[in-house]
């Protein structure tokens, strides 16, 4: 089995599915992929079920009820991953603003020693957003100042959503305790990962806006990651019973 596993998370994404899927199969390095699909309505999981024909070793489908948000399906496809050999998880959108040829990027920092590498827009003061109105990019760019002031956390990019974790990361933190479900998730596996001792370095990618499909930013993911960041500052983080870390 590969090692090596891609969860996108889905909903509404006809547009772009079996392009994102066929890309990444086209790449060098024999990357396995997890679409945790939310009941789109507009047929997203049929085009993955065609597509499994066609790769039924390396492509999986994961459909529940309904959209449940960003971070449960990731930690959905967590524990699908760790129920399984993937020695690298990696979290990637669906809509190309991550490009899946900067996949071997993070793979590749975390072979040489990091155990979460982070595809950071925002890396040594440098934004690298292509196509996001300039509100928006103002707005990502100072949420992340926001976090490092209140929580300590010395990451440029806290809110990036294109992030490969390796096994004993994921096997370490305790899933069932990370609550939040929208952009803030992304913020607390950072933290939580951070607190427990484990080395997070951030890679410079180029983040450009999806061009096909609409986006899922609304306010109430907004107010999540502005007041979530206040309550991550007081949460006391433990390993998962069981993970034999010490961190």
């Amino acid at each position: 089995m590969a090692e090596k596993l891609v969860i996108i998370p889905t909903y509404n994404e006809k547009e772009n599915i079996e392009n994102i899927i066929r890309y990444v199969f086209d790449l060098e390095g024999n990357f396995h992929i997890l679409v945790v699909e939310d009941g789109s309505p507009d047929g997203t999981a049929a085009i993955v079920k065609r597509l499994m024909t066609e790769f039924p070793a390396r492509l999986h489908i994961q459909e529940r009820k309904g959209k449940l948000g960003l971070g449960t399906a990731y930690i959905h496809g967590f524990r699908w991953a760790l129920e399984r050999n993937y020695q690298y998880i990696i979290e990637m959108d669906a809509d190309f603003s991550h490009s899946p040829d900067d996949l071997a990027l993070l793979v590749r920092a975390c072979e040489n020693g990091a155990d979460v590498a982070i595809g950071s827009r925002y890396v040594d003061n440098v934004i690298r957003v292509v196509n996001w109105p300039m509100g928006r990019v103002m707005m990502s760019y100072f949420a992340s100042k926001y976090v490092k002031v209140v929580t300590g956390l010395q990451i440029a990019d806290s809110t990036a959503g294109f992030v490969c974790y390796r096994r004993r990361v994921l096997e370490t933190i305790d899933l069932s305790k990370i609550k939040f479900i929208g952009y803030a998730f992304q913020i607390e596996m950072k933290f939580t990962a951070t607190k427990l001792g484990f080395k997070v370095v951030e890679v410079p990618i180029i983040f450009t806006d999806r061009k096909e499909g609409t986006s899922k930013m609304n306010a109430g993911i907004f107010k999540e990651a502005i007041f979530g960041v206040i309550k991550l500052r007081f949460k006391k983080v433990t390993p998962a019973a069981g993970s034999g870390q010490s961190h």
